[in-house]
């Protein structure tokens, strides 16, 4: 997976909040695979010795560091909340969220389209939280961003891919551009999926956080991220609206008349 210029070898993402102990953290993100965790600035200035804890999991673990602009429901706040997590994490990689409806976290296109103009143009790399709607996704390339991140669903709904054929859609119209699919996934069904349809990568962060364990859940992604790029890389047998045999009818045995008598 390329992100920004860098090879990423696992193509799964993990968020890093509501897990039960930072043990639990440490552990699903090794069972994980992942090589990048997103991490929201207001967690991490939560408290002191909680970013402590956070930075000993990250250096040992030795993943890379995406902070969002989790929460921010406004361009001045996004912006301002992004350049802050510039100088705590010392990236220029951010992942941009602009959230405009508190029911179903759905982002607010206008204001993510301004806020990655205005963070492009101060060197930013953005990884755009965004829907799977094309025209919104035209004005985000064209104001700078190289990675879309459109959602399957509803942040933490674990409802899956509710719109296939515009995720289909979106990949068809940027085949070379990094497509991750961010939110919504629940099981790794969901996860396959999303890597089957061609997309570059997922994020998960409720799916494995509050799962019943989350180590085996984390373990349980990663086989099915792997499973699903295989099988997309494999050129899947397409949906057919009728029936077609799986065993050849050529050479096939007859009954003549006589036999039926």
């Amino acid at each position: 997976m390329q992100i920004y210029g860098q090879t990423i070898a696992s193509r799964l993402m993990l968020g890093t909040a509501r897990y039960p102990s930072p043990d639990i953290l440490k552990r699903a993100i090794e069972a994980s695979g992942a090589e990048i965790v997103t991490v929201s600035l207001r967690r991490e200035a939560a408290g002191e010795r909680a970013g402590r804890k956070f930075w000993d999991i990250v250096r040992e673990t030795g993943v890379k560091v995406l902070p969002n602009t989790a929460g921010c429901h406004s361009v001045r706040e996004a912006v301002t909340t992004a350049q802050m997590a510039r100088e705590v994490f010392g990236t220029n990689w951010i992942k941009l969220e602009v959230i405009g409806d508190a029911d179903t976290l759905q982002p607010d296109l206008f204001g993510l389209v301004e806020a990655t103009r205005i963070l492009s143009d101060d060197g930013f790399a953005v990884l755009a939280y965004t829907t799977e709607d094309l025209v919104a996704a035209d004005r985000l390339v064209e104001a700078g961003c190289r990675v879309l991140m459109p959602w399957g669903s509803p942040i933490g709904s674990a409802r899956g891919l509710n719109n296939v054929y515009g995720l289909r859609a979106m990949r068809a119209r940027y085949p070379d551009l990094t497509l991750i699919v961010d939110a919504g996934l629940g099981v790794p069904s969901h996860a396959a999926q999303a890597l089957e349809l061609g997309y570059d990568g997922v994020l998960l962060s409720s799916a494995v956080a509050l799962a019943g364990d989350p180590v085996a859940m984390a373990s349980a992604f990663k086989l099915a991220v792997a499973a699903g790029r295989l099988a997309f890389e494999a050129d899947p047998l397409l949906p057919r609206d009728m029936a077609e045999p799986s065993t050849p009818v050529l050479g096939q045995a007859t009954l003549g008349g006589a036999a039926l008598q």
